[in-house]
C-alpha cells in the first residue's frame, strides 16, 4: 500500500458538471490505493428525461438521488476502515440539497429539504472538501468531449446557477477546509506536473472555511 501524502481520512472532489471529479477521484484512489466512492449517477432512469423537461422530472430526479446517494454512502461509510487510510468520494451528501435547491420549485424544495434533514443527521462530513473549478465554457466542451447523450442539452446558464449554488453553500459552511481550485483548462490526467502540483495542494493542511487557489499561478 501506498502511504498516502495527505493530512485527511476523507477526502471529497467536488465540482460542476464536466470539471473532472471522478477522473482525479479514480487516479488518485488508484495511486494510494484508497478506497473510493463514485456517484452512480447513470443508473437514474429520472435524468434524460429531466435534461429534456426540468419543470416536470426535477422532483423525482432529485429524490432518486438522494435516496440512492444515501443507501451508497451509508454502506460504504460505516463499514469500519480495516484496509484503507484514505476514502475518496467523487461527491459528498450535501450535493442532493445544493441540487434540489436549483432545480426545485419552493413548495417541492420545502419538502425535500425536510427529507434530506433527516437523512443527513447520521453523516460525518469529509475531513475536506477539494472544488475543481473550470468556466462555463470549459464545462461544455468536456461534457461535448464526453458525449453522453443524455448531457448534450445542458445549458451554459444551467452550469452557472449551479456554481453560483455551490459558491452560496461554501460561503456557510465553517466546519471544514474547502478548496477551490481554478483549474482552467489545466488536465491532470494527461500532465504530470499538473497533477503532481495538485498533489502537493493536497498534501497541505488547511484551516476551517474556503480557501481559493488560481493554479495557473503554481
Amino acid at each position: 500500500m501506498n502511504e498516502t501524502p495527505f493530512p485527511y481520512d476523507f477526502i471529497a472532489i467536488e465540482g460542476n458538471i464536466g470539471a473532472g471529479k471522478t477522473t482525479l477521484s479514480k487516479m488518485l484512489a488508484e495511486q494510494f490505493e484508497a478506497r473510493l466512492i463514485l456517484e452512480q449517477f447513470t443508473d437514474n432512469p429520472f435524468l434524460p428525461f429531466f435534461y429534456e423537461n426540468p419543470e416536470r422530472y426535477a422532483f423525482p430526479v432529485e429524490l432518486f438521488f438522494m435516496t440512492e446517494r444515501h443507501k451508497q454512502l451509508q454502506e460504504e461509510l460505516s463499514q469500519a476502515s480495516l484496509f484503507y487510510e484514505l476514502t475518496i468520494a467523487d461527491y459528498f451528501f450535501i450535493k442532493t440539497l445544493l441540487f434540489a435547491r436549483n432545480n426545485l420549485s419552493q413548495e417541492e424544495y420545502r419538502l425535500f429539504q425536510r427529507l434530506f434533514k433527516v437523512l443527513n443527521a447520521s453523516f460525518k462530513k469529509p475531513d475536506i472538501i477539494v472544488y475543481l473549478h473550470r468556466s462555463v465554457d470549459i464545462l461544455l466542451e468536456n461534457i461535448k468531449k464526453r458525449g453522453r447523450s443524455y448531457e448534450q442539452d445542458i445549458s451554459g446558464d444551467y452550469l452557472l446557477q449551479l456554481q453560483n449554488t455551490y459558491f452560496d453553500y461554501f460561503k456557510m459552511e465553517n466546519d471544514i477546509p474547502i478548496l477551490i481550485i481554478d483549474l482552467e483548462d489545466s488536465n491532470f490526467q494527461h500532465d504530470n506536473e499538473a497533477y503532481h502540483n495538485l498533489l502537493e495542494l493536497l498534501s497541505q493542511s488547511y484551516t476551517k472555511g474556503t480557501h481559493h487557489i488560481r493554479f495557473s499561478l503554481i
